[in-house]
């Protein structure tokens, strides 16, 4: 017999008990679910990796059809563009293998302005979203450009220097200005606009109305330009309160005189400052024809001065100009349309554009003044009318030199009777005599303002000065002494300030080089508001420059 102890027993239990392949082993080991859970998790982060994969998919697809848009409604939003708006999208989508995607497009055409409106949308296949149960996403862009001119201040700075007759220049710029204001306009709302020309050379001449508004010198009233001091090209602005100094009427070229040609005589014909109407500024102008018709009269003569086109352009959109337009704008006055009274608008003014376009063909050549002492009050010369002749007082001599006699008085030839003393042939021997004469007409002291504005300053030193006075000394006192001048390196430097002063307002300032030499490009480019606002052009080339500026001013922008 077999006797079983208590331990033999319990080693027999736990033998079963562990025995694999017995039920009760997995009630015991909970390595299994852990595994289920794994492989769950698993799956689950494969699904969201999957989802991530499609909505990525999806972005680079609408991403793709949003840029096609957005290019294709802008092509089409341009004014210049011959092609329909329809049909410029169109061939967008075509080119992009998107034809399928565009759904609709809507323009909308009014007087300077485009509104082309379009959408698109497409489906895209998923692979993992097809798992929860979403065979598809919709793909759906849309978008909106407009094209248009909104208020817009512009003045045409133009160079109509001696040089300008080179070339068919004139000629050229006439073509390519005209063309401009007609794009413009062309594409505008009326009333938005203003074109202000400021024809410039040696100076720039304004109507006299305007100057009647400012507080200028008044040493004459042949012509009308102002002589800016330094620091005045550091600012865009003009006061109708400060004291500025007029240009005196004068020119510093010729051997001229004009005073016996004619009943009234004859102004010199080269002066500083020029009387012309055609080279007065033309105002804030909307009249299409009256900017042409003036851009055609344009006429070439003169040194050249960009820093003082410069000034004036910058003037006439700068809003301290407005209370001057305000009057000019008056019923009585009528040289502005009152429409145009608000203008210019504040440089602050989101909805007004201001641009100011400089064009030369050359460089900052000299720009001549008369000396202070010499600007007003009586001169040292007399003029009879009626015998249109002249007379020269000498001061230390007390004693007047008769030109026309080469002989000395003591009053001016034209006074009654008098004295006069000269060298006399007698017979074989010279002897100096003196005797009473009876002189006709009457002799008047003229002015320097009026002496300057009849006779070159040249007739005058070799005509009535060096014939009694040694010649290098008539120069200096009558020529050197009497006038000066400012350099190019001056006038590159008030250039430079103005253009700076301008852009520092917020104008956009575009240059135009027109076959100008070398030395022109940096001073130019430097002016511009970026190296892509200045133009290098030859020839025919500088109607391509105006009809990039006037492109670029039409502002294409998205709207949506």
């Amino acid at each position: 017999m077999t006797t079983t102890t208590f331990k033999d027993a319990a080693h027999r239990a736990d033998r079963v008990i562990r025995r694999p392949g017995r039920p009760g082993q997995f009630f015991k080991d909970d390595a299994g679910s852990m595994t289920i859970f794994g492989m769950f998790m698993l799956m689950c982060m494969m699904v969201m990796v999957g989802i991530g994969v499609d909505a990525m998919r999806h972005e680079r697809e609408r991403a793709h059809l949003q840029y096609t848009l957005d290019r294709a409604v802008l092509a089409a939003a341009d004014l210049d563009q011959p092609l329909s708006p329809q049909a410029v999208v169109e061939d967008y989508f075509a080119k992009a293998g998107l034809s399928d995607a565009l759904s609709n497009v809507q323009v909308t055409d009014t007087l300077g302005s485009r509104t082309v409106s379009a959408t698109a949308e497409s489906t895209l296949p998923t692979f993992f979203m097809r798992m929860t149960g979403v065979d598809d996403l919709a793909v759906a862009t849309a978008s909106t450009a407009q094209e248009n001119i909104d208020a817009v201040e512009i003045s045409l700075v133009l160079d109509v220097s001696g040089s300008m007759n080179r070339h068919s220049r004139l000629s050229n710029l006439k073509v390519a200005a005209k063309d401009f204001v007609d794009e413009m306009f062309d594409n505008s709302v009326p009333g938005t606009i203003t074109i202000s020309i400021v024809p410039y050379a040696t100076q720039v001449s304004v109507p006299e109305e305007l100057f009647d508004e400012l507080n200028v010198s008044e040493e004459h009233n042949f012509s009308r330009c102002i002589n800016w001091a330094a620091d005045e090209f550091n600012t865009t602005t003009i006061s109708t309160t400060e004291a500025y100094q007029r240009t005196m009427h004068f020119d510093p070229w010729n051997d001229f005189d004009g005073r016996d040609n004619g009943s009234s005589g004859e102004l010199v014909r080269d002066p500083i400052c020029e009387a012309e109407a055609s080279r007065e500024i033309l105002l804030l102008e909307d009249d299409r024809t009256t900017l042409k018709t003036f851009i055609d009269n344009l006429f070439a003569d003169g040194n050249t001065s960009l820093d003082v086109g410069m000034k004036w352009g910058s003037i006439l959109v700068d809003p301290t100009f407005r209370p001057i337009v305000q009057a000019l704008a008056h019923p009585d006055v009528g040289l502005i349309d009152p429409s145009y009274a608000n203008r210019p608008v504040a440089h602050t003014d989101a909805e007004t554009i201001k641009v100011v376009v400089l064009m030369t063909d050359g460089q900052n050549t000299n720009q001549y003044y008369i000396e202070d002492g010499f600007r007003e009050g009586p001169s040292n010369i007399w003029w009879n009318a009626e015998e249109e002749e002249y007379s020269v007082y000498d001061p230390p001599s007390d004693r007047y030199f008769i030109p026309h006699r080469d002989a000395w008085a003591d009053q001016p030839y034209g006074n009654g009777s008098d004295t006069v003393c000269d060298w006399r042939l007698d017979g074989f021997y010279w002897s100096y005599g003196c005797e009473t004469e009876e002189q006709p007409g009457s002799a008047v002291q003229l002015s320097y303002p009026d002496l300057w504005a009849y006779t070159s300053m040249e007739w005058i030193v070799e005509d009535l000065y060096e014939p009694w006075m040694n010649d290098d000394l008539a120069w200096s006192r009558w020529y050197h002494d009497v006038q000066s001048s400012y350099g190019r390196s001056v006038k590159n430097t008030r250039t430079t300030n103005i253009c700076g002063a301008s852009k520092d307002n917020g104008t956009v300032v575009f240059t135009i080089g027109f076959e100008a030499p070398d030395a022109s490009e940096t001073l130019l480019e430097n002016c511009a508001s970026s190296p892509s606002h200045y133009f290098d052009v030859e020839g025919l080339e500088i109607s391509d420059a105006f009809s990039a500026i006037a492109s670029s001013i039409r502002a294409l922008r998205l709207t949506q």
